[in-house]
């Protein structure tokens, strides 16, 4: 399965074998070009992917040890991201597919973030799920392949995007997440807390008020960003972990996997692992090189849609806006 990704500002290929094994894996990114505009400027973004897709494509083949002829079928991102991102991935993807007579599959980008877990061991059913990006914060009763229940997501601002808003306030250059990270480990004091909204008992997220409050705390400690950052770090994690402990005494299951390029972030890694131990459950992280946006997933992803015989349609081209899951009890 050759894996094809482009729905935001990363160009990626990769070969997957039985949906498990990587063969080779490449990519590019245009975040060095897009931190001169403070965030991913979708037109240089779209631009960016059409020089880079062909030579990246060529050269996980050659590191795989493989010609075209040898690709059984194509996988790639069909949303959601930016329609141009998307577009010049799904296009390339089904030229290549009718030029090949292979198969091309549509995947959404976040259950793909799942499946890098698929690349270290099979998936336990039925387990929870816990997906945390730049752009999404969403919780999955997961009963099998292609059977996700939503369970809650965020109502206004993903982890991500808290991460990504506060480091411009904090005067920090994009992505945001990695420099809220490092400069949170410089904390000393550790004594400043931030408030996590109330969702009454929800499956939900909110991060839009933790924000705010980062804002306020750091007119306040101008002097102190450190301990800013260090607080607006706990306070997600502090909204990660209750929430999902809340499902786990309505859902209890022995696995809980996590996805998404937030999942990077060594607090999150270890405040799950931490309460893995707690609860006495398996907790499966990917790789940190697996958790931010790559086309291995996606490749493992679509071998199991192929499987299930899920391919795009002739005139199927992609999806900004691309639901993931129903809603649980709809």
């Amino acid at each position: 399965m050759l894996g094809i990704e482009s729905s935001c500002d990363e160009t990626a290929a990769a070969v997957v074998e039985d949906g498990t094994r990587l063969l080779a894996t490449s990519l590019v990114s245009s975040a060095a070009i897009q931190a001169q505009y403070g965030g991913v400027v979708p037109e240089v973004a779209a631009r960016e992917h059409a020089m880079a897709i062909l030579p990246v494509v060529d050269w996980v083949l050659k590191e795989a040890g493989l010609d075209l002829a040898d690709i059984d079928a194509v996988a790639v991102t069909q949303g959601p991201g930016l329609l141009g991102s998307l577009l010049v991935g799904v296009t390339f993807a089904k030229t290549l597919g009718a030029s090949l007579h292979v198969p091309v599959i549509g995947v959404h980008h976040l259950e793909a973030h799942l499946y890098a877990n698929a690349l270290m061991a099979p998936i336990e059913f039925p387990a929870l799920a816990l997906l945390v990006s730049g752009g999404h914060t969403s919780l999955f009763y997961w009963q099998g392949h292609r059977d996700l229940r939503l369970l809650g997501e965020t109502q206004d601002d993903a982890a991500g995007e808290a991460f990504d808003k506060a480091a411009r306030i904090l005067h920090m250059t994009y992505p945001g997440g990695p420099q809220i990270e490092r400069l949170a480990r410089q904390a000393r004091k550790k004594s400043f807390k931030l408030p996590v909204a109330d969702m009454h008992g929800r499956l939900d997220f909110s991060f839009s008020g933790v924000k705010t409050a980062t804002a306020a705390l750091y007119r306040e400690h101008p002097d102190e960003p450190e301990e800013v950052a260090y607080a607006l770090q706990e306070a997600v994690v502090r909204a990660l972990v209750q929430t999902v402990k809340r499902a786990l005494a309505r859902y209890p299951v022995g696995d809980l996997y996590l996805a998404g390029g937030v999942t990077a972030n060594e607090a999150i890694r270890e405040a799950f692992l931490h309460l893995g131990a707690e609860l006495g459950i398996r907790i499966h992280i990917p790789p940190v090189s697996y958790c931010t946006d790559n086309a291995a997933m996606v490749a493992s992803l679509g071998y199991y849609q192929w499987q299930a015989g899920e391919t795009m349609g002739a005139f199927e081209g992609p999806k900004v806006l691309f639901p993931l899951g129903q809603r649980e009890g709809e």
